[in-house]
């Protein structure tokens, strides 16, 4: 003890003294947030082959030993093997996938559960024309209405879910669209734009208790309007079977009929349609009711070529517009 120092205070002096020469001790605190987590693709199909990758900020997993498991027994071990693919289970089955890494501070377990599950995009020009008995499919237009129907096809255990139990997540083009999406709204209808050429809708549908989803995407194109001629005869009607093509010959009184493929409005009896027909450069007005109908005449003795022109025109619809033209023999 020193001269005149308290013995109380001599021992406070010393302890703290001692602490000035004993460091913290410094931790890293492991943590599987550091580990990232990619699989692809995200919703796989039944049987599809799905690969999962992992990444880190953190730490350098080249260097580490990685073991890989599916449910619960050891298929992949080895130093850097970041990635690991497996086929998905059965419709209706899940795959518990566990990754272990082991790090110099400590191990960790990243779970990936594979839920496999299918899902179909169906979808319609809503007012794009086609004529009768057209075997083809309706295309959509600039401007056009177009509805997209999701069908998912997702097995709980041994039963399917309903469609209309699911909630849908819609997108048009990457971007998220609320008022499209929601409990039971398994279909989507928009208006495609006209200073794009194709429009990507992307979907994803869910379980109520988000164990189980499903999601796909449709890039849909649009496509220009075309007018193909027909010949409409007095007795069978439109003779749909055969188009006319330049060098077409008339025999006495004729009616070219005009189908406009896949303009709208889908009836084109609707005035929403400027129908404007010309013989070699001249108007022609046309009375009838039915405006893609043209009536020729060849007379008797006369021979030649005359070039019959049509110019359709969708007064709302400023960027939807068709021509043809054809030449035609008497």
């Amino acid at each position: 003890m020193l001269k005149g120092i308290p013995k109380f205070l001599f021992l406070f002096l010393l302890i703290a003294f001692a602490n000035l020469f004993i460091l913290p001790s410094k931790t890293h605190a492991i943590s599987p947030n550091s580990i990232y987590v990619n699989v692809v693709p995200e919703n796989p199909a039944p049987g599809e082959n799905t690969s999962i990758t992992l990444s880190s900020y953190a730490s350098n997993l080249d260097s580490v030993l990685i073991s890989w498991s599916v449910n619960g027994k050891k298929i992949l071990s080895g130093v850097g093997k970041k990635t690991f693919s497996l086929s998905a289970p059965a419709s209706g089955g899940e795959a518990n996938v566990t990754a272990t890494i082991m790090l110099p501070d400590g191990s960790i377990e990243k779970t990936i559960i594979i839920r496999p599950a299918v899902m179909a995009l169906l979808w319609q020009a809503n007012d794009s024309y086609v004529p009768p008995f057209y075997k083809g499919k309706a295309l959509p237009t600039a401007d056009s209405q177009i509805k997209i129907v999701a069908l998912p096809e997702i097995k709980s255990g041994s039963q399917m879910v309903s469609p209309k139990n699911m909630t849908y997540a819609w997108k048009k083009d990457y971007t998220n669209n609320p008022d499209g999406s929601g409990y039971g709204k398994n279909f989507f209808i928009y208006t495609s734009d006209y200073l794009d050429d194709s429009n990507n809708i992307s979907v994803t549908a869910s379980t109520l208790d988000q164990k189980y989803s499903s999601k796909a995407s449709v890039d849909m194109p649009t496509f220009q309007p075309k007018i193909v001629f027909y010949k409409n005869d007095a007795n069978l009607g439109t003779l749909w079977e055969k188009a006319l093509e330049n060098g077409y010959r008339i025999n006495g009184d004729e009616i070219i009929e005009a189908a406009p493929y896949f303009i709208s409005p889908k009836d084109i009896r609707i005035p929403f349609l400027v129908w404007n027909w010309s013989i070699n450069g001249n108007p022609v007005e046309m009375l009838d009711v039915r405006k893609n109908l043209i009536p020729l005449r060849a007379q008797a003795g006369v021979s030649g070529t005359s070039r019959i022109k049509l110019e359709i025109n969708n007064i709302y619809k400023i960027f939807e517009n068709a021509s043809k033209e054809i030449n035609v023999e008497f």
